[in-house]
């Protein structure tokens, strides 16, 4: 039997957005509000996945090792409270500075490639985004969207809904 996943988008949804990029680990925000509803669907089997544009590495305002920093504060706040975030997926490009890529939202190249390395059925999951990309890129690969405004709690009963339509 295929897996099913919650994938999420980052910054505006698992932690405060600050303008265009998150350069310094110590401006990292996480939205504890967020891993309550995240830790239901993680108890009812889902995998938890971040989908993620981070052209500030592009743009040199940050690095891989920063990002991974970032990252381990978002994967230890979920593990505190009994949920695992199994992957983030990112895509380091950006259109002004790199060569034309497959992963960067609105395209699907990361969703396509964590729904082949973790066995993901597409019509079992959902991407939860706070941007019309994220929604386009899942509907992309067969995977609903749902959007939510930038800092806004996710809503279980909203995604379970969209998850039997």
């Amino acid at each position: 039997m295929k897996n099913k996943a919650i994938f999420l988008d980052r910054d505006g949804v698992l932690n405060h957005e600050i303008n265009d990029y998150i350069c310094r680990v110590e401006d990292f925000e996480v939205l504890e509000y967020q891993i309550q509803p995240l830790k239901r669907f993680y108890d009812e089997g889902y995998l938890l996945i971040i989908i993620t544009n981070q052209g500030g590495i592009a743009l040199k305002r940050y690095t891989e090792e920063g990002l991974a920093m970032m990252h381990q504060l978002l994967f230890d706040a979920f593990e505190q409270q009994g949920a695992k975030i199994i992957h983030a997926y990112h895509c380091p490009h950006h259109p002004t500075v790199s060569e034309p890529c497959n992963c960067r939202k609105p395209l699907s190249g990361m969703l396509l490639e964590a729904i082949a390395t973790y066995d993901i059925d597409p019509a079992l999951s959902v991407m939860i985004g706070d941007k019309p990309r994220d929604v386009e890129a899942a509907n992309g690969v067969g995977v609903k969207g749902i959007l939510i405004e930038p800092d806004q709690q996710i809503d279980y009963d909203q995604v379970k809904a969209v998850l039997n339509s």
